[in-house]
């Protein structure tokens, strides 16, 4: 009898949508049950009335593994979707397997969060970065992009007056997790994903070379190879 493959679940990041997944959930597929979730406001998904917010997203993660009646599911999150992931794994730990995340910044403070906030002006991307305007719009077709950029830069603005993931919470945390950083990235710094894998009673931590924080500049084959690696390991 083939044995039963396990469910992996892909969280995208802040402005994205779970098409960003497609090579890399091909690559996965033959060895395990595969899951792509758009958050609310992402990918076409209409705006919830729940909010917009890390905790809105986590409750939109129970609710689809409620709908598929999945018990449990290992997750791969990348930047934000990480984020969702750990808060997920801090909060709900009998629904979370292993937690592997990829670029996720940990570290939200104002200071921080003003930095990025500073580049989700939605007038400014369309002026300066209009490729980038073009592909949140496709990205995000059925909803405004621009909407979809402001409630962003709130949502991080949020977080940088309260974090919701302190290093008691994530001392908490009994899932195995690997975190994954690109030795490039400009966002994420080694000092945070260190204080976070030093907190994690079970962690791993994959530093992925010449590549910068955007999933596009992950190397997909690489990817795959880490994540089967780290649920499979004894």
């Amino acid at each position: 009898m083939q044995n039963k493959k396990l469910p992996l679940l892909f969280l995208h990041g802040a402005l994205g949508a779970s098409s960003q997944f497609k090579a890399l959930a091909e690559q996965l597929e033959p060895h395990y049950d595969i899951h792509l979730l758009n958050f609310s406001g992402h990918g076409g998904v209409p705006f919830s009335a729940s909010g917009f917010n890390i905790q809105a997203f986590a409750a939109e993660v129970l609710e689809y593994l409620e709908s598929r009646q999945l018990e449990f599911t290992h997750i791969f999150g990348y930047s934000m979707g990480g984020y969702v992931a750990m808060y997920l794994a801090r909060h709900y730990p009998e629904k979370i397997g292993h937690v592997m995340t990829l670029a996720t910044k940990y570290n939200w403070n104002e200071a921080t969060a003003g930095k990025e906030v500073k580049q989700l002006n939605p007038a400014l991307i369309a002026e300066k970065v209009p490729s980038f305007a073009r592909l949140l719009e496709e990205r995000h077709a059925g909803n405004n992009w621009e909407e979809v950029v402001s409630r962003t830069a709130q949502l991080i603005e949020e977080l940088g007056h309260q974090s919701l993931l302190k290093a008691a919470d994530y001392a908490q945390i009994a899932s195995p997790c690997m975190l994954m950083m690109g030795d490039r990235d400009n966002m994420v710094s080694f000092q945070e994903t260190i204080e976070v894998y030093a907190s994690l009673p079970e962690a791993q931590l994959t530093v992925l070379p010449a590549t910068a924080h955007p999933l596009e500049k992950a190397d997909v084959p690489l990817l795959a190879y880490y994540i089967k690696w780290f649920t499979t390991k004894k």
